[in-house]
């Protein structure tokens, strides 16, 4: 790989991130999609509150609604906290102590790039893994 197309790959994917939001775009989505879902949830739990008291003939109250939304809500929380917790932190720790499920076959691809880079160009190989093993800090 030429170093134009290099740095060409560099400009074009630093653009497609300024593109979407800057760098943290990721993380203003995400916020996005939790403070939709959350209102939400609220709105129609306060539908649903009040479609309840109403069947029971009983008192509209905010504070009551308060309570059982917060309860939901951070029953929710839990669950879900929970169950990331384990999948991130179960990961973190099968990929840790290198588990047969968790290899991702790095050396096998770059073996194979490394061969193919032979084939095509026999002087040059050698240089050009040399500077992209320096280059991607893997020496």
């Amino acid at each position: 790989m030429s170093d134009d197309t290099t740095s060409h790959y560099r400009e074009t994917s630093e653009s497609k991130v300024e593109a979407i939001g800057g760098r943290f775009g990721y993380a203003w989505i995400t916020l996005a999609f939790f403070l939709f879902s959350f209102v939400g949830h609220w709105l129609f739990g306060w539908f649903s509150f009040v479609s309840e008291q109403r069947q029971h003939n009983q008192p509209i109250e905010v504070s009551q609604y308060v309570v059982q939304m917060s309860r939901d809500t951070l029953e929710n929380w839990q669950s879900e906290f929970l169950q990331l917790l384990w999948q991130v932190g179960g990961l973190a720790w099968l990929l840790y102590i290198g588990s047969p499920q968790s290899k991702e076959g790095d050396e096998r691809k770059e073996a194979k790039l490394d061969a193919i880079l032979r084939k095509l160009d026999p002087q040059e190989a050698d240089a050009l893994i040399e500077r992209l093993d320096r280059e991607f800090h893997r020496t």
